[in-house]
């Protein structure tokens, strides 16, 4: 039954991810931050912005169906699979560089959702 959750909890990690991929770059895009109107106009007509909104809904929408099905003790840990989904991301997408320790860090999170799922 266990196993159930985990393509969610994938699904889900990897929508978060997305959605701070696309406000990366929608804030890279932007303009300095300003309390004025052409500040907040170029926010709301970016797409990147939107996109992350409707990743982060998306992902909104599935953990609440999986905190509803699935104990929280099994849901709440594997949401950490966000934080190895940020790491891929931060090498395709930004072309950043990841240490080892970086990535014995990523394996110690992956055994880490295999045992709570067991």
């Amino acid at each position: 039954m266990m196993w159930r959750v985990l393509p969610l909890a994938i699904a889900q990690s990897a929508l978060l991810a997305g959605g701070q991929v696309f406000l990366k770059y929608a804030l890279m895009r932007m303009k300095s931050f300003e309390w004025t109107w052409a500040f907040w106009g170029s926010m709301l007509t970016n797409w990147q912005f939107a996109a992350c909104g409707l990743c982060f809904l998306l992902a909104s929408l599935l953990w609440m169906y999986m905190l509803k099905v699935f104990p929280l003790s099994v849901a709440y840990p594997l949401g950490s699979l966000s934080y190895v989904f940020g790491m891929v991301a931060a090498i395709l997408c930004f072309h950043e560089t990841v240490s080892v320790y970086r990535w014995m860090g990523v394996a110690l999170i992956m055994a880490g959702c295999c045992l709570i799922v067991k």
